[in-house]
């Protein structure tokens, strides 16, 4: 009789031993880190379907960057490629802008990379009667390659209000982040 006490103490001092011995093994996965929208996304946190879109994690919210797209929605407005896009050449850029955002029917396009070097540029032009206050349909194509070991495929389109002016105070410019890909 003395025996089974004896045998049931003996398998808990084992199952604890197991246990204690898993818990020093274990390796901890670390937590990720969050410092923007992209790997806020990319961990699995919730999104708020809202525009700009925002992700939580713990009780910090990251807002997606979308350029300057919503302060410039009342003078011009890009259809294709939209924010955070992946594109590739030839690009084919649509939208509609307002008839001042032109100089004789277009007005200057570039691509960017990472570093800020201009990798496409071009024109885009009225693809109706520009001569007005109302928003006139644009298109324009820019074609463009990457280096092959490009530290980042992050990109952005400049959308340029024509100033033949030339005086600071009638620059504007539309900037679109995309992602660039062969």
């Amino acid at each position: 009789m003395k025996k089974l006490p004896s045998i049931a103490i003996i398998i808990v001092l084992v199952i604890i031993g197991f246990g204690i011995g898993w818990k020093i093994t274990k390796k901890e996965t670390p937590a990720p880190t969050v410092l923007n929208f992209t790997e806020c996304l990319n961990a699995g946190n919730i999104v708020r379907e809202s525009y700009p879109r925002q992700c939580q994690y713990n009780s910090q919210v990251f807002v997606e960057d979308v350029g300057n797209e919503l302060e410039k929605t009342d003078l011009i407005r890009i259809d294709s490629p939209r924010p955070n896009q992946a594109v590739k050449s030839p690009l084919v850029i649509t939208g509609e802008a307002r008839g001042n955002w032109f100089f004789e029917a277009s007005f200057p396009v570039f691509l960017i990379d990472w570093d800020g070097r201009i990798i496409a540029q071009g024109i885009a032009t009225a693809k109706s009667e520009w001569m007005t206050t109302d928003f006139v349909p644009y298109e324009a194509t820019l074609t463009f390659e990457l280096e092959k070991d490009i530290y980042s495929n992050r990109g952005t389109i400049i959308l340029q209000k024509d100033n033949p002016s030339g005086l600071s105070e009638h620059d504007d410019a539309l900037e679109i982040p995309v992602l660039l890909e062969n």
